[in-house]
């Protein structure tokens, strides 16, 4: 006869069984979690992106702000050089003011001094009249020779244009009275050989500018026109 003991039957443990991932998610909604997700990963990708750019940003400031310091030392490079333009313009006037005053100084006692190197034996000068480009002598001779070797003198000067004789006159006493002009430069002029100056140099045979007669008061009275 068989016995069949039901209460150790009824003691024995239920068999475990295992739930798989698939099974968890039956019958549930993902989209949720998916959404979640995808918002997770679409910060991430933000905070990323942010980072990078906000590196770039920085990086660019600085590169500014270096530019902004070179800009910020050439300006006083350029000021420093502005400075130094005006100082030599300036320097560059007094110097030709001055230049120009030296040259004022020494025209008349040039012209002066020619003057009576061209004047000839047998004459004298009683005025000279000068303005800023012409002369006008006017004086005294015992003979029409002498007029002719004052104007032959004159010419020879590298300063002086051709003189013109403006007027002669027989006075008492067998004396001429002259008046001559001319234009003056302080350029010298060339000579026929085109040689600047070759015309102004004394002559050897005699010819050239002598010392002038000097009667008792007739020394020449420059003045200014």
């Amino acid at each position: 006869m068989i016995k069949i003991n039901l209460l150790a039957e009824g003691k024995r443990p239920a068999a475990v069984r295992k739930i798989k991932p698939a099974q968890l998610l039956e019958g549930k909604d993902v989209g949720p979690w998916l959404l979640a997700v995808g918002l997770v990963l679409g910060l991430a990708a933000l905070g990323i992106y942010w980072y990078m750019v906000h590196g770039v940003i920085v990086q660019n400031d600085v590169k500014i702000a270096e530019a902004q310091k070179e800009v910020d030392e050439l300006q006083a490079v350029l000021k420093e050089v502005e400075d130094f333009q005006a100082k030599k313009t300036e320097l560059e006037r007094k110097i030709k003011v001055i230049n120009d005053l030296k040259l004022n100084q020494r025209g008349p006692v040039r012209v002066m001094d020619n003057v009576s190197r061209a004047l000839p034996e047998l004459l004298w000068l009683d005025h000279l009249t000068m303005n800023t480009s012409s002369i006008e002598v006017d004086g005294r001779a015992f003979n029409t020779n002498a007029v002719a070797n004052l104007i032959e003198n004159l010419d020879k000067m590298p300063e002086f244009e051709e003189p013109t004789l403006k007027e002669t006159q027989e006075q008492q006493g067998g004396v001429y009275k002259f008046v001559i002009s001319f234009n003056y430069s302080f350029a010298p002029k060339a000579d026929k050989s085109g040689k600047p100056g070759a015309a102004g140099k004394d002559d050897k045979d005699g010819k050239g500018a002598g010392k002038a007669a000097t009667p008792p008061g007739a020394a020449p009275t420059p003045t200014s026109g």
